[in-house]
């Protein structure tokens, strides 16, 4: 345990400042600074987990990361054993520490009386210090087994299945139909939330591993999925679910609606100091224009965060729900994960957000191309659980951009159906066995194409523990953790 009585001493939960807005918004670095080494508020926070005697944050996170022992250990400034300890259960730490919504905070046992320790915070910390220490090193194979295997996607799930199977002795291709590896992590997370360099100097480790990596590469176009099965001896999909849901309402066709990641994958291109038409992208601007965001998730907050630095007029995020409770509510009690009102650091920045915001039309312009409104109505809940428009309440805003950011319905299957013949399941995601096994001998499947839309830390358990199936089937047993099956993840409520 790291202080025994540091959750009496310091019961507030204390953040590092994010940077001011009027100075983050005018560029696109990351908008926290956070907790480094010699600042007090750190220890102190590590001081305050508990080492419960059930440390129900190990079973919030899907990763099962080992928090009271790196608290511990970060209170006691023994960083090389805190990273070796974060490591061991999770492979990129740079990455959860910034973008996931930290489930082990919610079931955090101090959060029953206390505000949970900054386990987030706490996380990130260890591996900025690791890095800038120098104790990230390459892990080499001891010997290679002679078995090959292509990981299809560079998100998550494909670089945590990556380096566990190269980690393993295999040799392992990672093939990327974007012009530079990271997947989503990328082109779909802007620089504000995860600077790119963090994304690279993980590659780079990856490289001096003996991972191979092949950027630009579509497979099924480019590169069948037949012959890729006949050049290596496994395959794991781990390609995301990259299909967005649409919004079929009167108008949905003009010109100015477009799906989130539409106007996110050019725009962080932008902002990577790259020319989105020269990577077959239309760039989509909010300078001067009233947004309106549809969706109140992670993506919408991006879309939020990206259109004030582009210079938006105004921007409006609509939810079609109820604004969330401010605390936990009775329905959900410790220690699940609740749904509560949040405040991002987009939210921070400015805009609008409307609750109960049912759109029933996009409202063209006068010539009838573009759209210039959008007609909304208050959502009414029905008995069965439905929500509708309720009739009579109907009212128009202006909007000269329309961004839907409702998330997404699966995966792009259509060439691997088509040419592997894998078999989906009635909601479209790749169907698999417990040990993400296809139904394809020596194809196997990881993160959000199996499981559909999740979390990072849900991608990354799913690539460590299909590396310890593909271990299995390539050489008959495996040292390798498995974390989960792909029986026992279920979807956040």
């Amino acid at each position: 345990m790291a202080d025994h009585r540091g959750f009496l001493k310091v019961r507030e939960r204390e953040l590092p400042p994010n940077r001011p807005v009027e100075v983050r918004i005018r560029d696109w670095k990351d908008v926290h600074a956070h907790l480094q080494e010699g600042q007090p508020f750190l220890t102190e926070q590590a001081g305050r987990c508990m080492d419960c005697g059930v440390p129900f944050c190990h079973n919030g996170c899907p990763l099962g990361n080992l928090i009271p022992e790196w608290n511990d250990l970060v209170w006691r400034g023994q960083w090389a054993d805190a990273i070796e300890r974060l490591h061991a259960t999770n492979n990129f730490p740079e990455f959860t520490g910034r973008i996931c919504p930290a489930p082990c905070e919610s079931s955090c046992v101090l959060g029953i009386n206390q505000p949970p320790v900054t386990i987030k915070n706490i996380e990130v910390s260890i591996i900025d210090e690791a890095f800038d220490r120098g104790l990230v090193t390459p892990q080499v194979p001891q010997r290679l087994t002679g078995h090959t295997v292509a990981v299809v996607g560079s998100g998550p799930a494909g670089l945590a299945a990556a380096q566990q199977l190269t980690r393993a002795g295999h040799t392992v291709a990672v093939y990327e139909r974007d012009d530079e590896i990271g997947g989503l992590l990328r082109y779909g997370v802007p620089d504000f939330k995860l600077e790119k360099h963090h994304i690279d100097r993980r590659i780079a480790q990856m490289t001096a591993e003996g991972t191979r990596f092949r950027a630009g590469v579509e497979i099924g176009r480019e590169l069948t999925w037949q012959q890729l099965q006949s050049r290596y001896d496994a395959i794991v999909v781990a390609t995301g679910a990259t299909v967005p849901r649409e919004l079929r309402v009167p108008g949905h066709e003009l010109a100015g609606v477009h799906p989130a990641m539409d106007y996110l994958h050019p725009a962080n291109a932008v902002a990577a100091g790259k020319d989105p038409v020269a990577l077959g992208l239309t760039p989509i601007s909010a300078h001067g224009k009233h947004v309106v965001i549809i969706g109140g998730g992670d993506t919408g907050s991006d879309c939020l965060g990206t259109a004030l630095r582009q210079g938006a007029a105004s921007v409006t995020t609509l939810a079609i729900g109820k604004k969330p409770p401010t605390e936990r509510p009775a329905t959900q009690p410790w220690p699940t994960d609740p749904i509560v009102f949040e405040v991002s650091s987009s939210h921070e920045e400015g805009g609008e957000r409307a609750y109960l915001a049912s759109t029933v039309a996009f409202v063209p312009d006068a010539a009838g191309e573009r759209v210039a409104g959008l007609r909304l109505a208050t959502t009414e809940y029905l008995p069965d659980g439905r929500r509708v428009p309720t009739p009579g309440t109907e009212r128009e805003i202006p909007a000269d951009l329309v961004l839907v950011a409702m998330g997404f319905t699966g995966p792009e299957t259509e060439a691997l159906t088509a040419q592997l013949g894998v078999e989906l399941t009635a909601r479209g995601a790749v169907a698999r066995t417990e040990d993400f096994a296809t139904t394809v001998p020596g194809v196997f499947v990881a993160g959000d194409a199996g499981r559909g839309q999740s979390l990072v830390v849900w991608a990354i358990a799913e690539g460590r523990a299909a590396a310890a199936a593909v271990d299995t089937y390539l050489s008959g047993a495996t040292e390798l953790p498995r974390p989960v099956t792909a029986s026992t993840t279920a979807l956040r409520p």
